[in-house]
């Protein structure tokens, strides 16, 4: 477990509380970060990633319909299927709160060591360990990890006007984005200016022009689910049985949990 300065950070922050307005039919009945991937919230995939690599202290910022992350959270490892050592909680950051705003209202919650951010909607098998152990190497504010744009159309080959082969959605060698697993220190917070801010805007713009952004860049798998075809293929792969974000022992994932119930609206715990 990591745990105290010099092991890695403390905590890890997730940030739950978007409406998916890209995934209306799925996120009217509740929140993005509980679709389902093989029987289980995409959320419980990205914790039980975290747990595998050693963190267990969690606070998950909710908002859209939070209520339902609230109540699968405090139903224990016998509602969610998580490991019983998870440090695990919920809190409540506002409805239309943006992603900035989410993470300044959860300060108090910090202890004021370097912490571990990422979104609700996004699997990797990227080393957490090694992003941790890069970011405290470099010294700098901030690390995001820089990862590869997932592959979404097939590649044609043409001569002339003929197709002289067709690769079906073949990885792109080139370019790098934002993977949203990130390390930051406290500091980080004070260019949030208020509710309204993107984390993605004037923080991280800030942070690259004054050469305190730096990047951890990752060859391996990733992929965020943004869209009813994202989530399709997500579970194509998880189906395989041949997941690349499966970092965690096969035989440590528990039987499938009840399914989900519809929540109450979202109140702090």
């Amino acid at each position: 477990m990591c745990t105290g300065q010099g092991t890695g950070p403390v905590q890890v922050v997730i940030l739950a509380g978007g409406r998916g307005t890209r995934m209306a039919e799925e996120t009217t009945a509740r929140p993005k970060p509980m679709a389902e991937i093989g029987g289980r919230p995409i959320l419980w995939h990205i914790l039980m990633h975290y747990a595998a690599h050693g963190f267990a202290d969690i606070t998950v910022a909710t908002g859209h319909l939070g209520g339902i992350i609230h109540d699968w959270i405090a139903g224990g490892p016998a509602r969610t299927g998580l490991p019983p050592h998870l440090r695990l909680r919920a809190r409540d950051t506002g409805a239309d709160t943006n992603t900035g705003g989410r993470l300044r209202a959860l300060a108090p919650d910090l202890d004021g060591a370097p912490f571990l951010l990422t979104w609700g909607d996004g699997l990797s098998d990227v080393d957490l360990r090694a992003l941790v152990a890069f970011h405290h190497a470099h010294g700098r504010l901030a690390t995001v990890t820089a990862v590869r744009p997932p592959p979404r159309f097939g590649h044609l080959d043409l001569e002339g006007d003929r197709v002289a082969r067709f690769r079906e959605k073949p990885p792109r060698a080139e370019g790098w984005i934002n993977g949203a697993f990130f390390v930051l220190d406290p500091a980080v917070l004070d260019r949030v200016d208020g509710p309204d801010t993107l984390f993605e805007g004037s923080p991280l713009q800030s942070l690259a022009r004054d050469g305190e952004l730096m990047a951890f860049r990752h060859e391996g798998f990733w992929r965020c689910m943004d869209t009813p075809r994202d989530r399709a293929a997500l579970n194509r792969i998880w189906d395989s049985g041949q997941a690349p974000w499966q970092t965690w022992p096969a035989d440590a994932a528990p039987v499938p949990a009840p399914q989900i119930q519809e929540g109450p609206t979202c109140m702090s715990s």
